[in-house]
């Protein structure tokens, strides 16, 4: 009978396609994922992998058997997390990817209370801004909007993604405020570029009554990242298209003004991605529950709607 540990470095290293990567995965040394591979080999007598200086890659044998294998070392590894010595007491390290200010301003001030209530629980966050791969990473869960739902994944509606015009008060006041979004054009816009494509971003607004435009800024500032955006426009360098959880202080403040209050774009909802795993790991399941309550707390659904 083969071991987990040699079953579960053959599946991350053929998912990894190295072992240095797998043993990043797995909290080891690559060593120990090279033994545990070889060792499988020698007990099935079977070649998993063709190596060489730079690749690892399966066999046909290895093909077969990862198809084969795969869901079920995953759930025994689900079944293993999910019960602690403490009758499921939410316990380990919570691998977490949410980009950097959303972060730093709505979830890691909740931090301390949610550690004092799971003593247990070790966090390891990413702050970036792009949509990672949640299982192929090894992420428990994510939090951003507009993400693809991957196989075996699903989403925590947490609030919606709305996203506003706004501007200085020193850029406009010597300008006509825009009445329809047409007239954004005309003034200098802090644009949007995609990490993904490259391209700026056009934006399709509405309005209350459920009219629809389409906006295309005249970039004079360009970027790839919403805080990098918002702090432009606070510098009064034209006018910006900001999510919601980014400008709301800003707005309070009075450092920026909204333009076209009727009107905003909608980009679905910020939520919670985990994998959906029947035996989802305690520590994974009281973040969720922790931070979806603390959204509903807080009324940030309300806060983040442009309506």
């Amino acid at each position: 009978m083969e071991t987990l540990a040699n079953l579960e470095s053959f599946i991350r290293s053929a998912e990894c396609g190295s072992f240095s990567a797998a043993a990043r995965r797995l909290g080891v040394t690559p060593a120990a994922v090279s033994r545990n591979v070889a060792t499988l080999e020698r007990n099935l007598r079977v070649r998993m992998f063709h190596r060489s200086s730079r690749s690892l890659t399966l066999t046909d044998d290895g093909e077969r058997f990862l198809a084969s294998v795969s869901d079920g070392v995953e759930s025994i590894r689900d079944a293993i997390e999910s019960v602690t010595t403490d009758a499921g007491k939410p316990a380990g390290v919570l691998k977490v990817s949410m980009q950097l200010t959303f972060g730093l301003d709505y979830v890691v001030p909740l931090l301390p209370a949610f550690l004092a209530q799971y003593p247990d629980v070790q966090v390891d966050w990413s702050f970036e801004n792009r949509q990672v791969d949640l299982i192929g990473e090894g992420f428990d869960a994510a939090i951003g909007g507009g993400m693809e739902l991957a196989p075996g994944v699903v989403a925590q509606r947490l609030a919606p993604l709305h996203v506003i015009a706004v501007a200085s008060p020193d850029y406009i006041k010597d300008r006509e405020l825009p009445q329809q979004p047409h007239e954004l054009e005309d003034l200098d816009g802090v644009s949007m570029r995609s990490a993904v494509t490259g391209r700026l971003r056009v934006w399709r607004m509405r309005n209350r009554d459920g009219a629809e435009a389409t906006l295309e800024h005249r970039a004079r500032v360009v970027a790839d990242d919403p805080e990098a955006i918002c702090r432009a426009a606070l510098m009064g360098l034209g006018v910006a298209m900001i999510a919601m959880p980014y400008v709301e202080r800003h707005l309070e403040s009075g450092a920026l003004q909204r333009l076209l209050p009727d009107w905003h774009a909608d980009l679905g909802a910020i939520s919670l991605y985990f994998a959906s795993h029947k035996l989802l790991p305690a520590k994974t399941r009281a973040f969720v529950d922790y931070t979806t309550n603390a959204f509903r707390e807080q009324d940030l659904a309300r806060r983040f709607a442009a309506e």
